[in-house]
């Protein structure tokens, strides 16, 4: 009969135990410390790095991104609040805030022509003439606007970004500006008139391989939204999608737009 160990080795085994988990417990926090240690080096570092390189951050818009890019790799968004350390070191909370509010101007004086759907690439057109270089304003590129884009979610569900091709492209978004939802079903018709700017329901089954019905119902919805216009001169009706026109020039004052 095997024998049991005695009231001596079991206490013998729990404080093994016990000096065991103590000692992981320690390693653990040593390593935590350490880990925090170097976090706080880092974070002292970059805001070293913001100080020295202000105005490097604020003119130059590539710089900026690499500089979002650094602070994001620390878990730190100098977009957090309009005010505190890095808004009052880089005015980038006030910067990115007063994009956002350009923004939304934009997308309201652009809506009767395009049912609120913009391109990115128009949106920094007009946000760039809007500011004006007498304004003394930085130079801005997509991926500021994007970041003032994405702080507009506070607003709720009105402004929001569709990406039209599954690439890092950022030509290919557009801003949203529309108080409903656009379903799978409405993007994919976008993407399908993107190139031409328009389509058609034949179009629409070929390359989606939809049915008659389907393809009306959603081209329906962009009608009644604005999103999309109709040329019933055609032999064929044909769908018309304004957020992809693109301005020509100015004559007499008129703005000319061709697809």
């Amino acid at each position: 009969m095997r024998k049991r160990p005695g009231i001596g080795a079991i206490h013998k085994q729990r404080v093994e135990q016990e000096r065991f988990r103590g000692k992981a417990t320690e390693l653990q926090d040593n390593v935590f410390e350490q880990m925090t240690n170097q976090m706080e080096k880092f974070r002292t570092n970059l805001e070293s790095f913001a100080s020295k390189h202000r105005n490097e951050i604020k003119k130059n818009p590539a710089f900026r991104k690499q500089f979002q890019d650094m602070c994001a790799s620390i878990g730190v968004d100098p977009l957090a609040s309009s005010k505190g350390f890095w808004s009052e070191m880089l005015g980038v909370g006030d910067f990115y805030y007063e994009i956002a509010v350009q923004v939304i101007e934009v997308c309201l004086a652009t809506s009767p022509r395009n049912g609120g759907l913009i391109t990115l690439g128009e949106l920094r057109q007009k946000l760039v003439k809007a500011r004006g270089k007498a304004q003394h304003h930085q130079d801005i590129s997509n991926d500021d606007i994007i970041r003032a884009v994405k702080k507009l979610k506070v607003l709720g569900p009105g402004f929001s970004m569709i990406s039209l091709k599954s690439t890092q492209d950022t030509s290919d978004i557009l801003i949203r500006s529309i108080p409903g939802e656009l379903t799978a079903d409405h993007t994919k018709v976008l993407k399908a008139a993107e190139t031409q700017s328009f389509t058609s329901v034949k179009a629409l089954k070929l390359s989606l391989n939809w049915d008659d019905f389907r393809c009306l119902q959603i081209l329906s919805e962009l009608l009644r939204d604005g999103v999309a216009w109709v040329d019933e001169q055609s032999t064929e009706k044909t769908y018309w999608f304004p957020s992809f026109f693109k301005p020509l020039m100015f004559e007499d004052g008129v703005i000319s737009t061709t697809p």
